[in-house]
Order: C-alpha cells, then sequence, then structure tokens
C-alpha cells in the first residue's frame, strides 16, 4: 500500500445580491425537490454520474453503489442538511413512460455558516445540455433561501470542465488542498 495525492481546488462564491431565481432546464427534464424517500435515487444518481470519472478514485466510495449510499446517508444525518439546496433532476421523455433520475446536488451548512456543495453529478447519457449548471444554481438558491452568504466546493485540479463551469457561474478559486488516497500497489 502507498499514498498518492490529489490536488483540489476549493473554490468560492458571493451569494448577497445574486439573483438565481431564473434557472432554466432544457425540455424533457425538471428539477425533484429533496425527500427521505429519495435517498436511494440521489445514491444511485451519485453512483451513475462518478463510478467512471477521477474523483472516484479520489473518494473511492463513488465507485460503488453502496458507497454512494453509506454518503448519502451522512450527507442527510449531517446536522447543517439543507433540503432546500438537495435536488434531483429527472428526465421525462416525450412519450412519458417514466422518468430517468439523471442529476443529482447535495448541500449543507457547514460549522462555519457557509453553503457546501456536497456533490454535483450528472450521468454521462445526459451531459452537455446544462444541468450541472442548473442543479448548482438551484443548490445556490437554496443557500440563499437559507440566510447563506457565502458558498464553497471542492473540485479536482484535472476536473478541467468543472472549474470551467464553476468559473462561469461566480466562483473563484480561494486555496488549493491536497488528498492523500491509499492505493495498493500490484
Amino acid at each position: 500500500m502507498g499514498l498518492t495525492y490529489f490536488k483540489r481546488y476549493r473554490m468560492e462564491i458571493d451569494l448577497v445580491g445574486c439573483d438565481f431565481s431564473r434557472v432554466r432546464l432544457a425540455d424533457g427534464y425538471r428539477f425533484v425537490e429533496w425527500s427521505d424517500a429519495l435517498l436511494d435515487v440521489h445514491a444511485r444518481t451519485k453512483y451513475l454520474s462518478f463510478r467512471a470519472e477521477i474523483d472516484s478514485n479520489v473518494f473511492p466510495c463513488l465507485g460503488e453503489l453502496e458507497g454512494c449510499q453509506r454518503l448519502m446517508q451522512e450527507i442527510r444525518q449531517k446536522p447543517g442538511f439543507l433540503p432546500g439546496a438537495t435536488w434531483l433532476v429527472a428526465y421525462i421523455p416525450p412519450e412519458k413512460r417514466g422518468a430517468t433520475y439523471c442529476g443529482t446536488v447535495q448541500g449543507i451548512r457547514d460549522y462555519s455558516g457557509l453553503g457546501a456543495i456536497q456533490n454535483l453529478g450528472v450521468i454521462p447519457e445526459h451531459r452537455d445540455q446544462g444541468l450541472g449548471a442548473a442543479l448548482l444554481l438551484q443548490a445556490l438558491a437554496g443557500f440563499q433561501a437559507a440566510r447563506l452568504k457565502r458558498a464553497f466546493l471542492e473540485v479536482t485540479a484535472s476536473n478541467v470542465g468543472a472549474i470551467r463551469l464553476y468559473q462561469r457561474l461566480g466562483f473563484a478559486r480561494a486555496r488549493t488542498v491536497y488528498k492523500a488516497v491509499e492505493v495498493a500497489y500490484t
């Protein structure tokens, strides 16, 4: 066993004076508000979003359905869990034969009173539809409704597309952190 380190950025945004009221989704998509009954749906959507991504190396629980279920239970049990900053996106095809859950985000109020995005994920088949931006803006609106003034997230430095999205939405890099991960040598 050995350690490897992943470079990550903490990115922050000031919520004061921002207007997140006009979040729109592409045709066929809709937001689904938090419900405890949807905890497993969030976990499965998170798993499908992250299982083949770099973050499943940084956080191995993201690469396993059971790990995502445990993670969702932990997020839900945090004292600062904010249902209003926790959303799913569902796709409902024109023939309306059931919904496909294709995006998820969770938000909490951290110990210092800031909004903290826990995970933002969109399953690969539904990317490039603006869903990640819409989910993030919806979570930020939830932070505002909870009267939070700032929010942050962390992103792996090699995830250039996500960093560009966060910067486009107003996030700025606040600091660099390193996440140590145990790896098995074969």
